[in-house]
């Protein structure tokens, strides 16, 4: 009996819970890299198909009023137009990265795989935010890319491009974060799309200029964070600004922190995400 028990297999060593510390890379990291391969997957509608829509709204423009004599703020109208396309075509893009993953994942019923897991709602937050910013960077150069065939796009200020195209992205993805957990299905979500997104993207100066505006429009334009971020962006492209640039910064990055905010609360308190 004593052989039997010591030839009788030793209990495996208890596992000692494993030490995260105050951040959990590896768990963020790869929520992050989730959202970026779910979009490069299908990259054929998530980057070509942008690209196709944005050189489409250019040849529309340019053939219906932009003629080789017609300038606007010192520049040709397509030098003009370009950069906005640009800023139009990432925002909706991070928008739709991050709201699409959101919405999908509660229709779905599995919204608990992001939940489970852990990570605080700081880490979610910003895990998803970065997917989207990821979204709208990558559709940004390969549409400035494309563009860069057809339109002179010489970078006078790249600072401002870059501050510009992280940070609207940045706004775009949070916003979309806070529609896809508001939203209960997509019907929610296509009205956060057609009711803000859509109307502050167009009268946001992407095809115009506000300084052409009448006095109650141009107030409306500048009460429009969208214009802030269209604004800057072109100034780097073509060193020409509507507004003014200090305040534009200024105003993009409360934004942003306003609705890393309200997406960290959502997600903190579990709001519509948690039975």
């Amino acid at each position: 009996m004593d052989s039997l028990d010591r030839n009788a297999p030793l209990p495996p060593p208890a596992l000692a819970p494993r030490q995260l510390g105050r951040v959990n890379w590896l768990g963020l990291w790869t929520l992050i890299a989730k959202e970026i391969r779910r979009f490069l997957k299908v990259y054929f509608q998530t980057i070509i198909a942008p690209v196709v829509t944005t050189m489409l709204f250019l040849a529309i423009f340019v053939l219906a009023i932009g003629r080789a004599s017609v300038q606007v703020a010192g520049v040709p109208f397509r030098e003009f137009l370009a950069p906005g396309l640009i800023m139009m075509a990432m925002t909706q893009n991070a928008f739709a990265n991050t709201s699409s993953s959101l919405i999908i994942s509660k229709v779905q019923g599995n919204i608990v795989d992001v939940l489970m897991p852990p990570l605080s709602p700081l880490e979610q937050t910003l895990a998803f935010a970065l997917g989207g910013v990821a979204r709208g960077l990558v559709v940004g150069v390969a549409v400035a890319l494309v563009m860069a065939a057809f339109v002179h796009l010489a970078p006078a200020h790249p600072l401002f491009i870059l501050y510009h195209a992280v940070m609207a992205s940045l706004m775009l993805s949070l916003l979309g974060m806070v529609g896809g957990i508001w939203a209960d299905k997509f019907d929610h979500m296509a009205a956060v799309t057609n009711f803000i997104v859509t109307p502050l993207s167009f009268l946001s100066g992407t095809f115009y200029t506000v300084d052409r505006l009448p006095e109650g429009f141009r107030l409306f334009a500048l009460a429009n964070p969208f214009f802030y971020m269209i604004d800057g962006f072109r100034f780097g492209f073509i060193d020409h600004a509507d507004g003014s640039l200090a305040l534009g910064a200024l105003v993009v990055a409360a934004v942003d922190v306003g609705l890393a905010l309200l997406a960290y609360w959502m997600f903190k308190a579990g709001y519509k995400l948690k039975a």
